[in-house]
């Protein structure tokens, strides 16, 4: 598998290339892309779109293959019976609800001979709609058997320290500290199915229910994740960060590759020389036009050649489809220390069935639950995570 990804890296780096060599060929002539060049460039950016998506997918799999399944089935169910049979008892009426609770992801092998289970395969779906599960983008996870509130430490003040004379007393000075609240939102869909399909034993049931619930479950956690206000749902890790760099009025929105330096020196140095879990957040649209961008020695910004991660400026960037877009006033890139954005889960995801709420249509009813809240723990003008937003036109 190592091979296949050096690889796809290697392909990814050389079609960067092509797309350098037609964007430095207009700029020497001090004009825009052609119509056939703008086609030739876009075909080349969804590829290194692609070949990013296979390269992240199969490195997160090597992950995956080493790490054990920690999962905790029901007592009155034994240990053998695996995610796919306690959804089968639901679909035959044994269990009226099971909880599947957080456990490290698991996949099937090279060969392809080892299923996935239900919760695999509805955590797989939810990491394609956003960052949420993407273990390297590096939000701190904390999973806990009750719904009750608590507590995360906020440091809004450091100690500082003096210089002192021989023989006197040291000053006092203690950091400042206050607390945010993680409370327990519940989100859920319900994905109806027919008797029908239910009792053909051919269709893969658990497999459709766990895409399905996870797609929904996936889209709207994420969304939250990222803009939620903090209002009966968690605060979205746009809405928590602070202001980092403002946008010119003259180009509606979009930035300069001087205005993602800016961005990044925004950031305290204790927070940007970490050497994990720092990088940008930004939607793939975003990312297509940051690769245009060219610093004040001519050198492209953007850089997918270092490794399995694209890099900018040197950190990572983690594609969000739910930052927004480029416009005025729009928070549109984010950049920072990601551990410092913590997600409170409650047990596990929930699965209810129900033969009522659609009997008319004969239809079975699976209600697919959570429960979650997020916030930033270090957030201000000294915040570990900041925006840059589109100067208003």
């Amino acid at each position: 598998m190592q091979d296949y990804i050096n690889r796809q890296v290697a392909e990814r780096a050389r079609a960067w290339g092509e797309a350098k060599a037609l964007l430095d060929h207009a700029a020497a002539e001090n004009r825009d892309l052609s119509a056939s060049e703008q086609e030739t460039y876009d075909r080349i950016n969804a590829d290194l779109d692609d070949r990013t998506a296979v390269i992240d997918k199969m490195t997160r799999d090597m992950d995956r293959e080493v790490q054990a399944a920690e999962v905790r089935i029901p007592e009155t169910v034994a240990p053998a019976s695996g995610d796919a049979a306690l959804i089968r008892s639901l679909l035959s009426g044994e269990r009226r609800s099971v909880t599947f609770e957080k456990r490290q992801m698991t996949t099937s092998n090279n060969d392809g001979t080892v299923p996935q289970g239900f919760y695999d395969v509805l955590q797989e779906t939810m990491r394609y709609t956003g960052p949420y599960l993407n273990e390297q983008v590096g939000y701190t996870v904390l999973n806990t058997n009750g719904g009750e509130d608590i507590k995360v430490p906020k440091q809004t003040a450091f100690s500082a320290a003096t210089a002192t004379a021989e023989a006197a007393a040291f000053a006092v000075s203690n950091p400042t500290t206050s607390f945010l609240t993680l409370r327990a939102h519940k989100f859920g869909t319900l994905v109806t199915v027919s008797s029908e399909l239910i009792q053909d034993a051919g269709i893969d049931i658990v497999g459709f229910i766990a895409r399905q619930a996870g797609n929904a479950l996936g889209n709207i956690v994420n969304t939250k994740l990222a803009i939620g206000t903090g209002t009966v749902e968690p605060r979205g890790i746009v809405a928590a960060s602070a202001q980092g760099k403002v946008g010119s009025t003259a180009v509606g929105g979009a930035f300069s590759a001087d205005d993602l330096i800016d961005l990044v020196h925004s950031i305290d140095a204790g927070y940007a020389n970490k050497p994990s879990g720092v990088g940008f957040q930004m939607r793939r649209a975003t990312i297509g036009t940051l690769r245009k961008l060219k610093d004040q020695d001519g050198r492209y910004i953007y850089d997918p050649t270092q490794g399995t991660q694209a890099l900018l400026l040197g950190y990572p960037i983690f594609e969000n489809p739910h930052v927004p877009a480029i416009a005025t006033s729009a928070k549109s890139v984010v950049f920072g220390d990601m551990s410092y954005y913590h997600v409170r889960t409650v047990g596990g995801i929930e699965v209810a069935r129900s033969s009522d709420a659609f009997f008319t249509s004969d239809l079975e009813a699976f209600r697919v639950s959570l429960r979650i809240d997020a916030d930033l723990s270090q957030d201000g003008a000294t915040g570990a995570v900041k925006h840059f937003v589109g100067g208003a036109s």
